[in-house]
């Protein structure tokens, strides 16, 4: 039997013993209290080290790099650098000039046929007004230019030289001359306009003759001190009295410079007469007075307009005197122009020669004066800009104004991209560095001078009220995490190869290149080691046939087709290559114990049995990017419910329609530019099987060979020549782009000059696609007058954007075999 234990009930507490608990310790309630307000202040806490934690992230993006800047802040100043003071800096504009300053005064050239009824003001390049042919045909980059400008029925040269005095970069001279040309509409009555425009500081003074001509004008600005601005009477092109003229001027004031042709145009009146002696008269267009509309921007620049209507063929001098300047030979306008022009065009052409030697070569000269002109329109292309970017941060929900700063740079198109693009310019300096390693190595210094504190730097500078009046307000946007590829790496490597890059420079660029190239390694790396991977794809895979990846420079090129993290990126990972091995270079000069390190890396990147572990694909016999990715897709017209009844009948959109689910493999149907890469930047053996493989893919006409160029992606790829979306029609795949054209022709006269057995077949194929190229950019230059971003591989005419006087002039270095 059991015995039941019986269980002993603790007695409660004694009131004492109550009283003390009450008193002295907490209860349970109190200690719920106390938990809970303790937790409230962790988590006040927590959210507070959360937005100190965003807020410090996001003013990073926009707080500039800590290392010492690269150049001087005065470097563009005319005690330092008088030569380069002035220039034609305004590459957005026909013809006009400014000095290197945050605030320059700006002086251009307009000008209006005066045809019946109609009024065609020409200012800022506009592929919209459709001109004949347009550009520099001599432009040295620092001393003079002379271009040539084709309007309808109407011929112009504009001509300028500058002569060195004094402390604000001395003095300069214009000459417009205009002549008829024979067309369906000549013009026989033109309408020249100089203006000159202050930029928030400094005061213009007009001088007036006979009520309406502005003879000259005098201004004072902090940079240019005192000057003085003189409208030379018109002559005929052999200089004598032009018979008759009629002058008006306008003095007003803009909110801006990205205005000023908004406030000539709304100011031009018809109710003026040119009644020449013995001619008949007729009324024409000419400023008058600018009404600023209601609402209009705070005044910012004062303008003064000096207009001069006449008969053509016709003459026009301006000269800019400085007041620093305290004994000038005499003025430069008539035969001394002409003589000091003349001069300059001699010093340019056996300058070229020297550097390029075309002649001694045995290019034919008009072959040779095309390449001066290509040469020339990049030298004319170069720009100077200030102002700051809009950045938008993943840590901050409203974009970001990044700090003011200068960018000198060349631009892509004068038309179309008058503005710093960061992949562009590694390009542009190749050529501009053999014609001048001082201009490189000041491009190049300006571009990393603009690199924030965590080592990045916006792809697309858009720097100013001027450079962004011509860029869509969807592309203003900077993205903080967005790459582009790191060209600048190509830009340093031949200045090293040059000898042209000295161990006090290197000393200068290096913090800033070594955070560059870390941004790229911690940013941009891919799923594996030694894998890239580039970010900001489109995410929207409803819409695009191809998701774009606007980082890589590539925009549509065929990518895997669901963006993923898994995606290994080749084109990306042979730019890697190339950086780290320069950087190494750096590293060793400059005695750097990190050399190693950067050593290391490159011969990684550069392993060709790592290479092919990550991107050869075996089924398609080719270099490829890797991600989750299925070739079955395509666009077609979505299925939309009937609407409902009254309503009108929506129109259904193009969307696309996966025909087979992704899965991660190599991606198909992408023969092209990415695919070449290991061969563009040399990375691949000689003895390389690869490497004839490769060959025989940019030989083979039904893939990448063209009689104009190597096509950008291959005829056999489903996406060749296809819309990515409804209105979004190929950019890079299937048309000619001569910068990767120009990487290919460098890389297969490297491959044909070392031993190997692919050797004579890339020495033979040198040969064809270098002629293929030269001849098709040369004969499409005769034919419409531009060089053009890209080229059609059906028919090897130019098309997108003109004048493209930026990569597409590397057309030079393949015509002097300068790689």
């Amino acid at each position: 039997m059991v015995r039941e234990r019986r269980r002993k009930v603790p007695e409660g507490p004694r009131p004492q013993q109550r009283k003390e608990r009450q008193e002295g310790r907490p209860g349970l309630s109190q200690i719920c209290t106390l938990l809970a307000l303790s937790s409230c202040a962790l988590g006040c806490a927590a959210f507070a080290y959360s937005l100190y934690s965003k807020w410090w992230l996001a003013s990073r993006v926009v707080t500039l790099h800590p290392a010492p800047p690269i150049l001087p802040r005065n470097i563009s100043s005319p005690a330092v650098s008088p030569q380069r003071f002035w220039g034609s800096y305004r590459p957005q504009v026909y013809f006009g000039m400014k000095t290197r300053s945050p605030r320059s005064l700006v002086t251009g050239l307009m000008w209006l046929p005066q045809l019946e009824r109609e009024v065609t003001l020409r200012h800022t390049c506009e592929q919209s007004d459709g001109l004949p042919r347009y550009g520099w045909l001599r432009h040295d980059g620092l001393r003079f230019g002379v271009q040539e400008i084709r309007d309808f029925g109407l011929r112009l040269r504009t001509e300028f030289a500058k002569r060195p005095g004094g402390q604000h970069g001395g003095d300069w001279s214009w000459r417009v001359t205009a002549q008829p040309e024979n067309a369906s509409t000549p013009v026989s009555i033109l309408s020249l306009l100089f203006y000159a425009a202050t930029d928030g500081q400094g005061v213009l003074q007009p001088h007036v003759e006979q009520k309406t001509r502005l003879a000259s004008l005098t201004g004072t600005t902090e940079e240019l001190g005192h000057f003085t601005i003189t409208f030379q009477r018109p002559t005929t092109e052999t200089g004598t009295v032009h018979p008759y003229a009629s002058y008006n001027y306008l003095q007003a004031e803009a909110g801006g410079l990205h205005l000023l042709t908004d406030v000539v145009k709304s100011s031009l009146s018809p109710r003026f007469v040119y009644a020449p002696p013995g001619g008949p008269k007729r009324h024409y267009f000419a400023v008058d007075t600018y009404r600023a509309a209601p609402g209009a921007q705070e005044p910012r620049s004062h303008l003064l307009v000096h207009q001069v209507t006449l008969a053509l063929p016709c003459r026009v001098e301006v000269v800019f005197e400085s007041g620093s300047v305290a004994q000038r030979p005499g003025r430069l306008v008539g035969e001394a122009l002409t003589q000091e022009l003349a001069r300059h065009v001699a010093a340019f052409e056996q300058r070229f020669e020297e550097t390029f030697g075309l002649a001694r070569k045995g290019v034919p000269l008009k072959q040779q004066h095309f390449a001066q002109a290509a040469l020339s329109n990049m030298l004319g292309a170069l720009g100077y800009f200030h102002g700051h970017s809009l950045v938008h941060s993943p840590h901050s929900e409203q974009p970001l104004r990044y700090p003011e700063g200068p960018l000198f740079t060349a631009v892509p198109s004068r038309s179309f991209f008058p503005r710093g693009f960061l992949w562009d310019e590694g390009f542009h300096q190749l050529l501009l560095g053999r014609w001048e390693p001082a201009l490189s190595r000041e491009v190049l210094a300006h571009w990393l001078d603009l690199m924030n504190a965590e080592g990045w730097i916006a792809r697309e500078q858009i720097l100013g009220d001027e450079a962004r009046a011509k860029v869509p307000g969807e592309f203003v946007l900077q993205h903080s995490d967005a790459a582009n590829p790191p060209t600048l790496f190509l830009t340093l490597q031949q200045l090293l190869s040059q000898g042209a890059a000295d161990p006090g420079y290197l000393r200068h660029l290096y913090p800033r290149l070594q955070s560059w190239y870390d941004w790229y390694n911690r940013t941009q790396t891919g799923p594996l080691p030694f894998t890239f991977r580039w970010r900001g794809r489109d995410q929207d895979t409803h819409l695009f046939l191809n998701p774009k990846t606007l980082t890589s420079g590539l925009d549509d090129y065929p990518r895997a087709s669901h963006p993923s993290p898994e995606e290994r990126h080749l084109d990306l990972r042979c730019w890697m290559a190339l950086a780290s091995a320069v950087m190494a270079e750096v590293a060793e000069l400059l005695g750097d114990p990190g050399a190693a390190e950067y050593r290391r890396m490159a011969q990684a990147l550069s392993d060709n049995e790592l290479l092919e572990q990550h991107h050869w694909a075996q089924g398609l016999g080719t270099f490829a990017d890797y991600g989750n990715h299925s070739q079955a897709v395509g666009l077609a017209r979505e299925h939309l419910p009937p609407p409902a009844p009254g309503q009108p009948l929506p129109t259904p959109r193009l969307v696309r329609v996966v025909r087979k689910p992704p899965k991660l493999q190599y991606v198909s149907g992408a023969l092209g530019y990415v695919s070449l890469f290991p061969l563009l930047l040399k990375l691949l053996r000689a003895d390389s099987p690869r490497l004839g493989s490769l060959l025989g893919d940019m030989r083979s006409q039904k893939k990448l060979w063209t009689p104009f160029g190597l096509r950008s992606l291959s005829r056999a790829s489903p996406l060749y020549l296809k819309h990515n979306t409804e209105h979004d029609p190929p950019y890079w795949r299937g048309p000619i782009w001569i910068n990767v054209n120009y990487l290919a022709v460098r890389a297969l006269h490297h491959y044909g000059g070392l031993e190997g057995p692919y050797r004579e077949q890339a020495a033979a194929l040198y040969q064809e696609l270098r002629a293929n190229l030269i001849g098709n950019v040369y004969r499409q230059y005769l034919e419409t007058g531009y060089l053009w971003e890209q080229y059609n591989d059906s028919t090897g005419r130019g098309q997108g954007c003109y004048p493209f006087t930026g990569w597409s002039a590397l057309v030079v270095l393949m015509m002097a075999e300068e790689y």
